[in-house]
């Protein structure tokens, strides 16, 4: 019997759910990046970052290559880049409501 979509899509977004993946994503999103160049971007440590990146690559999310001693990380398909871009998107009118909300608490107009 095979899993069921909904039960993929609740995985995958639990690969997606810490900050670190998300910060690497995003980095990724522009370009394919060295571990040498996220390390300061993401402000953790080596191993905590090896560790982020190893669950993206069994998660098929990301991809390396090897150049000399470095290797580099690309995002495996373009639409990773889309869905962070629609999640930024959701995001800024969640916060826009909230922002609204509170001016509105504020004034004194509550309901």
């Amino acid at each position: 019997m095979s899993t069921p979509l909904y039960q993929l899509k609740a995985e995958f977004f639990k690969t997606l759910g810490h900050p670190v993946r998300i910060r690497v994503l995003e980095l990724l999103s522009v370009r394919e990046h060295a571990v040498a160049e996220m390390l300061p971007e993401v402000g953790v440590e080596a191993a905590s970052l090896s560790q982020q990146l190893a669950v993206l690559r069994k998660a098929n999310l990301v991809v390396t290559r090897r150049e000399g001693s470095n290797v580099f990380y690309s995002l495996t398909h373009p639409q990773i880049a889309e869905l962070l871009r629609v999640a930024r998107g959701i995001l800024s009118g969640v916060l826009e409501g909230q922002a609204e909300l509170l001016a509105d608490l504020k004034a004194g107009r509550h309901a």
